[in-house]
């Protein structure tokens, strides 16, 4: 009889330190692609543990609570983040002692607990009035519109798909991009030339439609595949790759392949307003002037 083996994740409460102190290594700020990568190779994490999909995918569990840990890490004044995603170490962060890390992350769950249960009175008062609630995570949005539209792709027909892949790389600067092969599941491979400013040149790409990770065995059997065929290598999918796939893409002495995930597919696909529509909404700061009344008075 066989018996399943379970696989611990850590809690996103013990991946705080590691991942403060990955930051800090990479030079004080970083992707949060290099932050994961740095975390898993400082754990040691394994690939079992870094292919347990967080529910039914298409990010791994790891990912999902290294996504906390940054959350968190912010919130304790640790770290800061720009709009592009990149995070950065605060004077607080780089001072902050390992023993500091559980007082620090206490404080903030009861000071965040009690800003919730005002959240939940205002709430309550939006959807009575048919608001919607502005006091969403930006997180949790970004996780809903990317959840729906990774699995829209995964749902389209196999040429759909192709024209889709096609369309995105012209648009992200590809000058060609002809298919050359397709699999059974709708995967699909091709030849095509990326044109920078006054250079260009080839570049062998696949694309997989996938709900799970990647791993290092699938980047080996592509760098085989593209022999001879492309200075480049573009590997995308719908899924993640785990930390052992990104090391291989970078391997020393092999030719490098850039691998790109179902996050940053959903990002070009929003960037290049393919299937994508994004409304800006414009919110007014109103304050009254009492000083311009005032000087309405009679002397």
């Amino acid at each position: 009889m066989l018996v399943a083996m379970t696989v611990h994740v850590p809690q996103y409460v013990d991946l705080l330190w590691p991942a403060l102190q990955a930051a800090i290594a990479l030079g004080g700020s970083a992707s949060n692609e290099e932050l994961d990568s740095a975390v898993v190779e400082r754990e040691g994490l394994s690939s079992d543990v870094q292919g347990v999909l967080h529910g039914d995918g298409p990010s791994t569990e790891i990912e999902y609570r290294l996504a906390w840990a940054r959350t968190y890490l912010k919130g304790m004044g640790l770290l800061t983040n720009s709009r592009r995603g990149v995070w950065s170490v605060t004077e607080k962060g780089r001072e902050v002692a390992e023993t500091e890390i559980r007082p620090l992350h206490a404080e903030f769950s009861a000071e965040n607990r009690k800003k919730n249960a005002a959240r939940k009175s205002a709430k309550a008062a939006s959807r009575r009035n048919d608001e919607p609630d502005a006091n969403i995570a930006e997180a949790e949005n970004d996780a809903d519109w990317k959840d729906l539209l990774l699995d829209t792709v995964l749902k389209m027909s196999p040429p759909a798909f192709e024209r889709l892949t096609q369309r995105l790389l012209r648009e992200a600067g590809f000058s060609s991009a002809s298919v050359t092969g397709r699999g059974g599941d709708g995967d699909i491979e091709g030849l095509g030339v990326y044109q920078l400013s006054l250079l260009s040149f080839p570049v062998f790409f696949q694309c997989k439609r996938y709900s799970g990770s990647v791993g290092a065995g699938a980047v080996r059997d592509f760098r085989g595949a593209m022999a001879g065929r492309g200075e480049k290598g573009l590997l995308i999918t719908t899924g993640t790759f785990t930390g052992d796939a990104r090391t291989e893409s970078k391997r020393d002495g092999a030719p490098p392949i850039d691998l790109i995930d179902g996050d940053r597919l959903c990002d070009l696909l929003k960037e290049h307003s393919l299937g994508v529509q994004t409304t800006t909404r414009l919110v007014e700061d109103v304050e009254v002037r009492s000083d311009y009344f005032h000087s309405l008075e009679p002397k």
